[in-house]
């Protein structure tokens, strides 16, 4: 089994390269340090990359006998979530936000991994919530590349690894 240990940081297009392989991943294993895969054609790799490295659709890694492989950001059942206006879709984005949900910010739109409990949550702020497959890719966060990986927590898991003391209800500041 080879290994992947690195994502070329370069421009797609700025050198000729050439791709010797794909691996196709959804976004919750695509924000993995560590982890086992399968290439599309088959072959296991081991994924060892440093810690809070996301990989994204579009990167290349490199392989430990020297290929380059192309991440492909597998589709996955996503929350589509629209508000009647820019001003309810905010509002929507806050409450998500507020609860650490990864989130995929578009033009009048927002995505977010299948949960039910959230689905009932947005329906209750008024938005249209539609299931969709597509591949998901959220922000990275405030916090992405400094070391801190508040941007990628999970849904379901609000544990952090760390202490921080900021209240989840109420963000008000009293002079």
């Amino acid at each position: 089994m080879v290994d992947i240990k690195h994502k070329l940081k370069i421009v797609r297009g700025a050198y000729k390269i050439e791709i010797k392989g794909q691996l196709e991943l959804p976004f919750e294993t695509r924000q993995k340090s560590r982890f086992k895969a399968t290439l599309v054609s088959g072959e296991e790799v081991g994924i060892m990359l440093p810690r809070g490295e996301i990989l994204r659709g579009g990167d290349l890694v490199t392989t430990s006998d020297g290929r380059i492989i192309e991440v492909i950001a597998q589709p996955e059942q996503v929350l589509h979530v629209e508000g009647e206006s820019a001003a309810a879709l905010a509002r929507i984005a806050y409450h998500l936000g507020n609860r650490h949900v990864a989130v995929e910010i578009g033009d009048g739109y927002l995505q977010l991994s299948d949960d039910h409990v959230l689905e009932r949550m947005l329906e209750g702020l008024g938005a249209t919530v539609t299931r969709i497959t597509v591949p998901f890719e959220p922000e990275a966060g405030a916090y992405a590349g400094a070391g801190h990986e508040h941007g990628v927590a999970k849904i379901h898991d609000h544990h952090h690894d760390h202490d921080h003391d900021h209240d989840h209800c109420d963000h008000a500041h009293k002079n």
